[in-house]
């Protein structure tokens, strides 16, 4: 009898053994859903470097970007809820349910894991263009509805809302002009084709540092340490104003709660580190850490502000 149950017991052993294996075992993937060399790419890649080192294997960075960050966020969505695939999503995450006539993947499929990093955007204009601060951008508006034009790499983008939110909120009647990504938007406004537009602090600071942009205002509630002079948009014209562009992670839904926690928790540590604060300071970014439950929370808020914004303005896809 021994001897016909023995090759049960050393099956069972050693199914228990593989059922409490430490995590991770094998390299986990962060998905971003954006292209190589935006913003939200290069801070994953600083995030993937250290968080590898934490979690003691080696952290891979796979862009599978269109369709407004949807298509990657759909692939992390429906992949296995084991903790080795990660999404690292921006501010279109919360945009993109009031754009799309249907997502491609359910609210509740993913899991919040960890707000990453908030930063502002900045209003610019042309260096040598008569707006010598907000208010004379605001009079202008005013002057002449119909007249004062903004850009953005897109209706999905947080440059397109954030500037949308600044009409709304001052009534202000301006024309849209969308580009497919950011950088030549910024070209037009450096030639004065366009008038102003809401840009990352990360693409507009080197020129405004080169005197070819003159930013007017940034977007957070608080200036920013890399543009210590620019007013804020609530300081020069709507107090309460805020548009962040922010980072953070999310998990297959289900993912069980240990290797969640670890996963937290190392991104967390990484998120501490004198070098990562550094290298996300230089990009105008700060960075946060925050706890499952206060990433969820803030992208109720998130999702609450943009829809409004959308619905208001009517803002179709591009």
């Amino acid at each position: 009898m021994f001897r016909f149950f023995k090759p049960l017991i050393v099956a069972c052993a050693l199914a228990s053994g593989l059922a409490h294996a430490a995590f991770p075992e094998r390299p986990v993937t962060i998905v971003v859903p954006y292209a190589p060399g935006g913003a939200a790419d290069a801070v994953a890649r600083v995030v993937a470097t250290r968080l590898g080192a934490k979690l003691g294997t080696s952290v891979v960075v796979d862009n599978k970007a269109g369709a407004s960050g949807t298509i990657g966020a759909s692939f992390v969505a429906k992949a296995p809820a084991d903790g080795y695939t990660m999404l690292y999503d921006a501010t279109p995450h919360s945009i993109n349910p009031h754009l799309f006539a249907k997502m491609p993947y359910a609210s509740t499929a993913l899991q919040p894991l960890s707000l990453v990093m908030l930063a502002p955007n900045v209003l610019i204009v042309k260096a040598d263009a008569p707006f010598k601060n907000v208010g004379d951008l605001i009079a202008k508006a005013k002057a002449q509805p119909g007249k004062i034009n903004f850009a953005s790499g897109g209706s999905g983008t947080v440059q397109r809302l954030a500037a949308e939110l600044f009409r709304q909120q001052l009534g202000l009647d301006m024309v849209h002009v969308p580009y497919k990504i950011g950088g030549p938007a910024i070209v037009d406004v450096m030639g004065g084709q366009v008038d102003f537009m809401f840009g990352t602090v990360a693409a507009t600071y080197p020129h405004v540092s080169g005197g070819k942009l003159r930013a007017l205002a940034v977007s957070a509630p608080e200036r920013s340490k890399r543009l210590p002079d620019v007013p804020t948009v609530a300081e020069a014209a709507i107090p309460g104003y805020e548009a962040y562009e922010w980072n953070g992670m999310f998990l297959p839904a289900g993912v069980p709660a240990a290797a969640a926690t670890q996963l937290q928790q190392a991104l967390q540590e990484v998120l501490k580190e004198d070098e990562v604060k550094q290298r996300l300071a230089d990009m105008g970014a700060q960075p946060i850490g925050s706890t499952p439950a206060e990433f969820a929370a803030f992208l109720k808020k998130e999702d609450a502000k943009w829809g409004e914004v959308v619905r208001k303005g009517q803002i179709k896809l591009d």
